[in-house]
């Protein structure tokens, strides 16, 4: 059960991301209070809360048109119409090609229609602007393992799971990953 004080701590954090929600994106500062916090939790319900926080920051590009084209694309990838999505993150990063979502979420959509090597990229980009995107952290990961390529899976997942402790998919397939290269532990 989430602490009283981290409780109203966390609805504080949210009325002001709400308030500022112009300037959220990946080069935010609040997202360092909540990566140190997720660290720290041992709280399933509270880790569930910042994770959800820090996916709104990231979501968020501080420009209106942007944030249509990523919800937008975001409802079409959704509903299998994959090159609206497609013409929809493409928009996004040719505005804002610094912004790590849009590339997050055309790594998705390219990992959906089996472009691997341009999945790959896109994460590398995603990445490179924003290094604790354990979400393009497990997608690497489970590119490798499409790939047969467990090594570099296993240490895929490993770092999402340095950035995010509480994520439960990277620590099963971290587990599977190393019975499957006899690493068993």
């Amino acid at each position: 059960m989430l602490g009283r004080l981290t409780a109203v701590l966390l609805i504080l954090l949210g009325f002001a991301m709400a308030a500022n929600d112009a300037t959220a994106r990946q080069d935010d500062k609040r997202l360092d209070a909540l990566f140190e916090r997720l660290q720290k939790t041992a709280d399933p319900q509270e880790a569930r809360m910042i994770e959800g926080l820090i996916w709104t920051i990231w979501f968020r590009s501080g420009d209106t048109t942007r944030d249509r084209l990523l919800e937008r694309g975001n409802d079409a990838m959704g509903a299998g119409k994959l090159s609206d999505a497609m013409a929809q993150f493409n928009m996004v990063i040719e505005a804002d090609p610094n912004l790590a979502e849009g590339w997050n979420r055309r790594a998705t959509l390219n990992f959906m229609l089996g472009n691997l090597d341009a999945s790959v990229k896109d994460i590398e980009r995603t990445l490179a602007l924003e290094p604790r995107h354990f979400g393009a952290l497990s997608g690497l990961g489970m590119i490798y393992v499409q790939r047969e390529q467990y090594e570099a899976a296993l240490k895929a997942f490993e770092r999402g799971l340095k950035v995010n402790p509480h994520m439960q998919g990277a620590r099963q397939n971290i587990q599977d990953l190393r019975k499957r290269i006899g690493q068993d532990i």
